[in-house]
């Protein structure tokens, strides 16, 4: 063989070699998807993680396979997609404990800017104030009298630390200087029945585990944490109407995967998703628990999480919160 036609074979082969990735990205997607869910079921991010995978699996044709993996407030979960194939098949639906875990645990195993890549903010939702039925108050500033009054007595349960539960409570005790005991869970939903029960006396939880409870009188709703009424509750103060003004905190939703996933699949994912949730069943789905259909393109996705990072490391620095 001549040395021309060995450069001419060598280039060849790189040039197929090259193109394969661009290749099956075009095709994406050929198969099935993962989601990873990093919390237990019953939870919010449960709820929307399932009900975009049916949208998903129907505009792309393909099964959407929504897998809970649970453990150390969503880190676990986070990190098997942070370290999977960056192929488009195994994507993160995280909360904004994603920003605030980095901010609280000195042992991340990976670096959300580095290893993970937003593909689209999916829904944004306030936060419910629940309490159990026997403790004595019906309103924000009742618990707070109340707490104030019993300094050290009430527990608050959360999804784990550093979620947004959790820190709903931290902003909770920085505006009004209550003395309340936090208790992590492994989701929100695994602390409802003590919830119920008293052996916790409130928590901070998404709407879609609360309002079952909620409705049947089991938990007792007090308020809820947007800047607006949610829908879900329009009979509820927010918790700045109900008098703790500058009290707003968005249980944003968003999808993400590993950060070398080729443009194409990221914008091909998009695409589905908006396709997916501009579908009126959907969105009736999420609205229903007071959760509102939310799209972004990646690099607004981007600039959306790292705000929310800036956010609340403001907040863990002003309270000096430390595990």
């Amino acid at each position: 063989m001549s040395f021309t036609a060995a450069l001419m074979r060598t280039a060849l082969a790189m040039a197929v070699l090259t193109g394969a990735p661009c290749a099956r990205a075009q095709d994406y997607p050929a198969r099935s998807i993962r989601l990873i869910l990093p919390y237990n079921p019953g939870g919010i991010v449960d709820y929307v993680g399932r009900t975009i995978g049916q949208g998903l699996s129907q505009v792309s044709g393909q099964s959407v396979v929504p897998e809970n993996k649970p453990g150390a407030g969503g880190i676990i979960g986070t990190r098997a997609v942070a370290t999977s194939d960056p192929d488009g098949y195994t994507l993160l639906v995280m909360d904004p404990a994603i920003v605030i875990n980095p901010l609280l645990q000195t042992e991340i195993n990976y670096d959300l800017f580095k290893d993970l890549r937003v593909v689209s903010v999916v829904s944004s939702s306030p936060l419910v104030l629940v309490t159990t039925p026997s403790l004595p108050v019906a309103s924000v500033q009742d618990l707070v009298d109340y707490a104030r009054a019993n300094p050290g007595t009430l527990n608050y349960a959360s999804a784990g630390v550093g979620t947004t539960p959790h820190l709903a409570g931290e902003l909770l005790r920085m505006h009004t200087g209550i003395a309340v005991t936090h208790v992590p869970y492994r989701g929100i939903a695994s602390s409802f029945s003590d919830l119920m029960t008293a052996k916790v006396q409130f928590s901070f939880s998404g709407i879609p585990g609360a309002k079952p409870l909620t409705d049947d009188h089991r938990l007792r709703a007090l308020a809820t944490t947007a800047t607006k009424r949610s829908p879900a509750y329009p009979e509820l103060p927010t918790v700045i109407e109900a008098g703790l003004p500058g009290f707003d905190v968005d249980l944003w939703i968003a999808v993400f995967a590993p950060s070398s996933t080729p443009d194409l699949v990221v914008n091909r994912l998009n695409a589905m998703l908006r396709q997916a949730l501009s579908d009126p069943a959907a969105a009736a789905a999420l609205a229903k628990f007071g959760v509102e259909a939310r799209l972004t393109s990646p690099s607004d996705g981007v600039a959306f999480v790292r705000t929310e990072y800036q956010k609340w490391k403001q907040v863990i620095e002003a309270a000096h919160l430390k595990l």
